[in-house]
């Protein structure tokens, strides 16, 4: 059996698998011992145009969609690989490309096609706010022809393999708007200046291999023609980054899922026990079984909150659904995955335990499941808000 079955992408999937195959579990394996960036790997998925699927032709890319791009993640953690080195290019690029100038998009978006330039950070979250976004603290304050910008972000990815990153700052006080939701921009920050010069970077050190630092930004000056959109109206262009994550990561776990289900069903047929295969225990069948089944329905969610995504309608609800029931599918798996293998699974040769930790991120991120529960207690059910 093949997993997944074989669907209208599968000419993307066969290329991807193939390219995938050259980088091998070793290979994902001393990266993750390493705490290394793969850079091989991403370099390649560059190079083969995969990482500018979303990107207009008439800029180099290939003019596809989110529901595209999410095969794409899938993909990579399906072989065994970690597609958080990479998600960022694309639903960053996807903001710069909505809201962006005519003449931002000319400069930046072949440059990115490319691979000259990398886009992978979204600088949102804070120390003392995390998901309260509205609430952030760091400013930017026009001064002529610049902004100046003071403060402090957290959990910001891929800092130091990103050209360019996307920040949300505040440049109308809270107090002086109507609505918490006024008075927050986008600026296209460019780090190789800005390091240094008014922007510290501070590593982070996780128990994944994944790239994340604190920043403090002291007096950084951006160009004022570095404002994507409208000044004050940065939240609603950066949900749509927002829902494109949390539409990207489902579809990552939804590649981590079916891993675990493809490893523990083969080990589980080879591994005897007391002279049986142990698989041939109902209760080993039966959480394998269910974990392949919600896999599967997470993953047909994920395509419709893509679809609604592509045709430019409100997907706020499917993206945040899509995103939990694939977090708690692929947990679920690697839980089965991890027990069935018993001491073997907690061995790095065998890539479980590397996987596991890595899958484990997303009850936590980029929003976590309780959060995604209040969300649709809230907006969808008409519940009374709870915070």
């Amino acid at each position: 059996m093949m997993i997944p079955k074989p669907d209208r992408h599968q000419d993307m999937r066969e290329a991807l698998r193939a390219l995938c195959a050259g980088f091998p579990a070793e290979y994902h394996r001393k990266h993750g011992a390493d705490a290394t960036y793969p850079v091989e790997f991403i370099e390649a998925l560059t190079r083969a145009g995969w990482l500018a699927a979303m990107i207009p032709e008439k800029y180099g890319g290939s003019n596809l969609g989110l529901t595209e791009a999410s095969v794409v993640m899938e993909e990579i953690n399906r072989s065994g690989g970690n597609a958080g080195h990479c998600h960022g290019q694309m639903y960053n690029m996807g903001t710069l490309l909505r809201h962006g100038s005519k003449a931002q998009k000319d400069i930046y978006l072949p440059k990115i096609a490319t691979g000259e330039l990398r886009l992978q950070s979204m600088g949102v979250t804070e120390p003392s706010t995390g998901t309260d976004t509205t609430k952030l603290k760091t400013t930017a304050v026009r001064k002529g022809d610049r902004y100046v910008v003071n403060g402090q972000k957290v959990w910001i990815s891929r800092i130091q393999h990103s050209d360019l990153m996307i920040l949300l700052a505040r440049t109308t006080p809270l107090a002086e708007v109507r609505k918490k939701s006024e008075g927050l921009s986008i600026f296209l920050v460019d780090l190789k200046t800005s390091i240094g010069n008014g922007l510290t970077v501070k590593p982070i050190r996780n128990m994944v291999n994944h790239e994340t630092s604190e920043l403090f930004f002291d007096n950084l000056e951006v160009p004022a023609e570095n404002l994507i959109g409208e000044e004050g109206r940065g939240f609603r262009y950066i949900l749509d980054g927002l829902n494109a994550e949390r539409i990207l990561i489902a579809a990552e776990c939804i590649g981590d899922g079916y891993w675990f289900v493809d490893k523990v069903s083969a080990y589980a047929k080879e591994r005897i026990v007391f002279d049986r295969p142990i698989g041939q225990n109902q209760g080993v069948q039966f959480p394998i079984a269910r974990a392949y089944i919600n896999v599967e329905a997470a993953s047909l969610m994920r395509f419709e909150a893509a679809r609604r995504f592509d045709a430019h309608e409100d997907c706020g609800a499917e993206a945040n659904m899509a995103k939990l029931l694939a977090a708690d599918a692929s947990w679920e798996a690697a839980n089965a995955c991890l027990q069935f293998h018993g001491g073997f699974g907690f061995a790095e040769d065998y890539d479980v335990e590397r996987k596991f930790r890595e899958t484990r991120l997303y009850q936590v991120a980029p929003i976590s499941t309780n959060l995604i529960l209040s969300y649709v207690a809230e907006h969808i059910l008409g519940l009374p808000r709870s915070f």
